[in-house]
């Protein structure tokens, strides 16, 4: 499983990084994707936090 940010839907609300800071951590203005292919462990979490941002700016490809 893969996963991006859409910067330009992102408003760094923190969401991501604080649900799953092994894999999204907060940038200067946007959120940042640290593992774009995310361990079998946080998937779940994951999907979670893409399912949960305020502006769907998380792109999860299976």
């Amino acid at each position: 499983m893969k996963v991006k940010i859409d910067a330009d839907l992102c408003t760094a609300c923190g969401l991501c990084s604080d649900s799953v800071p092994e894999v999204f951590k907060l940038g200067d203005e946007v959120a940042e994707v640290i593992k774009p292919e995310v361990p079998s462990e946080f998937e779940d979490a994951v999907r979670d936090a893409a399912a949960d941002c305020p502006v769907e700016a998380i792109i999860v490809e299976d």
